[in-house]
């Protein structure tokens, strides 16, 4: 069995109650079947409060009026924890923030920008992320898994991240790059071509491809209507999302406030007076969101082994880093044409925490429109 982690893995370290943003707050914890096993055997001291804390019916642990689970006191700290120690904690717990996809013989395990040190960590970050892999006794085999589609995916996948993280390039070239690249492989997959996939990879690391996608920006660049247009359109599909947090709806109605009530002329000075601060500030948002990019892409890719939708899982990770620079442009604005490295880190993880704990979110966001059909 061969498992994968990022090279800033070993980095983190849970805060517990110095956490700016706790994760046991906010969203319905699920408990493992082997788990509500333990604490129906529970006898000692804790066994009234431990059971109080459980819906055995819905297999979750139980919320206050402020969606607080039921085990965290008023420091922050899990009760379950202090009484009766690290081993008891569920499945869920155990494993946040750490993210697994699951393939034949693979594990990938990234770590979840939804929690506060991680988001803090990958953004601080400016070396280019690399993927560390090792082997281990065991062998699990997928009776419907397609072992060559997968290959031809952990290939694209390694072309694409070396696209991002060529910092040669403008980081929106970048991006439509790798758009254009699953795009192209995606309609090669449908015709069951996979044997034409390099003929793809090869295409867009040429000198040519980026021609092409440099006009495509100035297109973009020179029609102050059309980033109007996408960005709007793209906000807009924020309300259809299963809504995680209270917060979170009033948040995105702040923010649309602020980036589109002054209509197409205001949004576009707008951007460009942050586009400008950017440019002068100590925020290297080039490097930030080429972390992210990577980072939804080496989350999500590989799924498309299952369901074979792979362009649409590129779309969703640059139309994430797209909505939460929009995000980042209101909230400078709001405060008086100022934004901190906390303000980055907020933003991330509030969107992370919306977005990524929530399939039908992760799977609506999919189906989103096409960011190249914006440039046509």
């Amino acid at each position: 069995m061969q498992y994968s982690i990022p090279d800033y893995y070993k980095e983190f370290a849970c805060l517990a109650d110095a956490c700016e943003g706790t994760c046991c707050a906010g969203w319905q914890i699920v408990a493992d079947k082997k788990s509500l096993k333990r604490y129906k055997a529970e006898k000692g001291a804790y066994k009234k409060a431990l059971r109080a804390g459980i819906d055995f019916r819905s297999e979750t642990f139980r919320q206050d009026a402020d969606k607080r689970c039921a085990f965290l006191n008023e420091k922050n700290l899990c009760e379950m924890y202090l009484h009766l120690g690290a081993d008891s904690l569920c499945k869920t717990c155990r494993m946040y923030p750490r993210h697994v996809e699951e393939f034949e013989n693979v594990r990938e395990i990234t770590l979840s920008v939804s929690c506060p040190e991680v988001a803090r960590i990958l953004l601080s970050r400016k070396e280019p992320v690399k993927f560390l892999s090792v082997d281990r006794d065991g062998f699990e085999e997928y009776g419907d898994f397609d072992p060559f589609l997968y290959s031809q995916l952990v290939e694209a996948r390694e072309v694409i991240r070396s696209i991002l993280q060529d910092r040669e390039k403008d980081i929106s070239r970048r991006a439509l790059l790798v758009l254009g690249l699953a795009h192209d492989m995606q309609v090669r997959i449908e015709k069951s071509e996979l044997f034409a996939c390099e003929e793809v990879w090869n295409r867009y690391r040429s000198k040519k491809a980026e021609a092409f996608v440099d006009e495509k920006l100035k297109i973009l660049e020179g029609c102050t209507g059309k980033r109007y247009y996408c960005s709007r359109k793209l906000y807009d599909r924020l309300y259809q999302l299963e809504l995680l947090r209270e917060d979170w709806g009033v948040h995105l109605r702040r923010m649309e406030k602020i980036l589109y009530a002054g209509g197409r002329d205001a949004y576009c000075k707008l951007q460009k007076g942050f586009a400008n601060w950017l440019d002068r500030s100590d925020i290297d948002w080039k490097v930030m969101s080429e972390q992210l990019l990577v980072y939804f892409i080496d989350t999500y890719f590989c799924g498309g082994v299952y369901d074979g939708c792979i362009y649409d899982k590129v779309n969703l990770s640059v139309a994430s880093v797209f909505l939460i620079y929009e995000m980042l442009t209101a909230i400078w604005s709001e405060k008086g044409e100022c934004l901190t490295f906390s303000d980055v880190v907020k933003t991330v993880y509030r969107f992370s925490r919306e977005i990524e704990h929530s399939d039908m979110n992760i799977g609506l966001m999919e189906k989103w429109p096409s960011l190249l059909g914006f440039l046509r």
